[in-house]
């Protein structure tokens, strides 16, 4: 496929009006709806923004390449944009951004498709191209230096794919170090494709072999095989997602993030040809999250990563059956208790629901221990989601408490029971994973979670539940003003996602949605808040930040609180703490007027079936207007321009 194909013209933009990263990709967004790229602006923009929350996508020289796939997007494009000024788009050198790439992907994207964003990633490491699109001056001279470009490579492949159809002898007569890596992203789009580019150039330039596996959209391409490790001098792991890791069992590993790859592939190298890396031990205490970059993640980095792995597993059952489960309560209103279709949409809600804490339990253990920890895990939460009427008198589980704990630890056995077994014979390396992990892991899981976890944390879980139903009316409101507050905090971050992990725990023990009630409109208020406080208080915001907040009314009420993320990013003081009173507000007020959501997500699109539904709504709005009074009262106004 021609790159030329993707590279619409039409869609070019050669003098990007932005100065700011928000106001960038609300612009560049735009002008893919204005030219019918994607039919649905605000989707579009909420997995660009998602992404750049991820680590941003300005990776240096001058260039910013966003991208999302999503089901808004009609075909495969990439918009260009020139901005002569520059944006400061917090790319990783620091400096303003010239080039824009803004990759749109189907998410029925077919390989043809995919393998021309792969290719057109991958051409952007040519320094001599990047100076060239940097004095384009029309669309016309962007598409021929991209045509020439790929003509370049494609000759030039050719030439390495004859070259290496050579006999075996010719080839093995140079004697050149041969090195192997795995290049991976989240989204698979740009940068795993750019890493795999930047480290065969410049293995090219120090007359080295190397063999890049790359993990991307289109799947696992250039896998390594037994032999190619097995020859390596070492490895180099170049990922911001989860790779297989085993499978380098003794030898020098770099583990690096994904821009690496793009930004020090030169550094990379050296370093993997003197053996700099820590010998990989897949049975080591280590794991797969061995990391040799010498920075150490904090203890509680490293648990929050691996909460956090859980969680967005566990969240598909928690909104797919929580919703529809709240939507047979509406439907056994109209129908009764005996309908089909009630028993038929609560049943499947609630069978969704029984999987919450063993999902849960099981990814959190494979975050820490790999995929031998998966069993055991899943195993040790379903166990929290059990009575423990057998061993403590009380029909009360260990519950959501319980299967934190079976997660972490059906993780850590596994760690510890590779560590144990790291110096067997390699002739029973094939024993470990099918015969002593499954077994030694749900053994010491199965007994842990049996006398120890389940009936301490069924006695927990049960005064929990019982002290929340007898709640006065004014501790709900002190717990629903703190867990309003929360969700403002971060927008996102660990704050939020305590507080809202805290409210599905609650929700799930006694079917409860009050205090996610109170989590909804904390989440809401700060979209809401910066929306108004652009709307009424012009002259305090740019004329792209006001273009933000009129989307962040959307966003907003679809409960999605990291639309406000740029302009706390920009002025966290104003923003966040305005933000906060005004969450706090709204969360005390919804249990103070006893608001229930039994839905764990929709923000004011679940409003029917929110109990006390018009103080829901009311609650959503006081909060957010204190907000965007505070915000746009105290906010200065903005400096005139000489």
């Amino acid at each position: 496929m021609d790159i030329r194909d993707l590279l619409l013209k039409d869609a070019m933009i050669m003098d990007l009006k932005a100065t700011t990263k928000a106001a960038a990709i609300d612009e560049l967004v735009h002008q893919y709806f204005v030219k019918g790229i994607i039919n649905d602006e605000e989707l579009y923009k909420q997995d660009i923004i998602k992404r750049e929350a991820e680590s941003t996508t300005g990776i240096g020289d001058g260039i910013a390449m966003p991208h999302a796939k999503n089901k808004a997007v009609q075909r495969a494009t990439v918009l260009f944009a020139k901005s002569d000024a520059g944006v400061d788009f917090a790319a990783l050198d620091g400096q303003p951004v010239h080039l824009f790439f803004m990759i749109a992907a189907p998410e029925g994207a077919n390989n043809t498709h995919l393998q021309a964003l792969a290719a057109l990633s991958s051409l952007l490491i040519n320094p001599d191209l990047v100076a060239a699109l940097k004095k384009a001056q029309t669309p016309d001279d962007v598409q021929q230096l991209f045509a020439d470009a790929q003509a370049a490579k494609e000759a030039k492949d050719a030439a390495d794919e004859a070259a290496a159809a050579k006999p075996a002898a010719t080839m093995q007569s140079t004697e050149r170090p041969f090195i192997v890596a795995v290049s991976a992203c989240p989204t698979g789009i740009a940068h795993t494709y750019m890493a795999e580019a930047a480290l065969q150039k410049q293995a090219e330039a120090m007359n080295v072999d190397i063999k890049v596996e790359t993990n991307g959209s289109e799947g696992v391409k250039h896998r390594l095989t037994a032999d190619d490790i097995k020859r390596a001098v070492g490895v180099i792991i170049t990922a911001d997602k989860k790779v297989e890791m085993d499978r380098f069992d003794g030898k020098h590993l770099l583990n690096r993030p994904v821009i690496d790859g793009i930004k020090k592939p030169e550094e990379l190298i050296n370093e993997t040809l003197a053996e700099k890396g820590s010998i990989f031990h897949a049975t080591g205490a280590d794991g797969s999250s061995n990391n040799d970059d010498g920075e150490s993640k904090s203890a509680w980095s490293k648990i929050y990563a691996n909460l956090m792995n859980g969680i967005s597993n566990m969240l598909p059952f928690v909104v797919g059956g929580g919703i529809l489960m709240a939507i047979s309560f509406m439907v056994e209103q109209t129908v009764g208790a005996h309908s089909t279709t009630f028993i038929f949409l609560n049943g499947i809600g609630n069978w969704a629901f029984s999987f919450l804490i063993p999902v849960l339990a099981a990814y959190i253990a494979v975050s820490i221990g790999d995929r031998p920890a998966l069993m055991p895990g899943f195993v040790g939460g379903f166990m929290a989601n059990t009575a423990a009427a057998s061993i403590v008198k009380t029909t009360s589980v260990a519950g959501f408490l319980g299967g934190l704990a079976a997660g972490f630890i059906a993780g850590y056995v596994i760690v510890l029971l590779k560590h144990l077994f790291r110096n067997l014979p390699k002739s029973l390396d094939g024993l470990k994973p099918m015969i002593f992990y499954p077994i030694l892991g749900l053994l010491i899981v199965g007994f842990l979670m049996y006398f120890i976890v389940d009936p301490i944390f069924a006695v927990i879980n049960h005064g929990l539940t019982t002290f929340l139903k007898s709640m006065g009316t004014g501790n709900a409101i002190l717990l629903g003003t703190v867990l309003g507050g929360m969700m403002s905090i971060d927008m996102g971050g660990p704050f939020n996602k305590a507080a809202y992990t805290f409210a599905i725990g609650v929700y799930t023990a006694t079917g409860d949605g009050k205090l996610m009630a109170a989590v909804m409109v904390g989440g809401m208020v700060p979209p809401l808040a910066t929306a108004i406080a652009t709307t009424f208080w012009k002259n305090k915001f740019t004329a792209d930040e006001r273009k933000a907040g009129i989307s962040n009314y959307v966003l907003g009420i679809s409960f999605i609180t990291e639309g406000a993320i740029p302009f706390a990013a920009s002025d966290p003081l104003h923003v966040i703490v305005s933000s906060v009173i005004g969450a706090a507000l709204g969360g005390g007020l919804t249990q103070l007027w006893h608001v229930s959501v039994p839905a764990p997500h929709g923000g004011l699109w679940v409003t029917p079936l929110a109990t006390n539904w018009v103080f829901y709504l009311l609650a959503v709005v006081i909060g957010a207007l204190v907000s965007g009074i505070i915000l746009g009262i105290w906010r200065p106004a903005l400096k005139e321009e000489n």
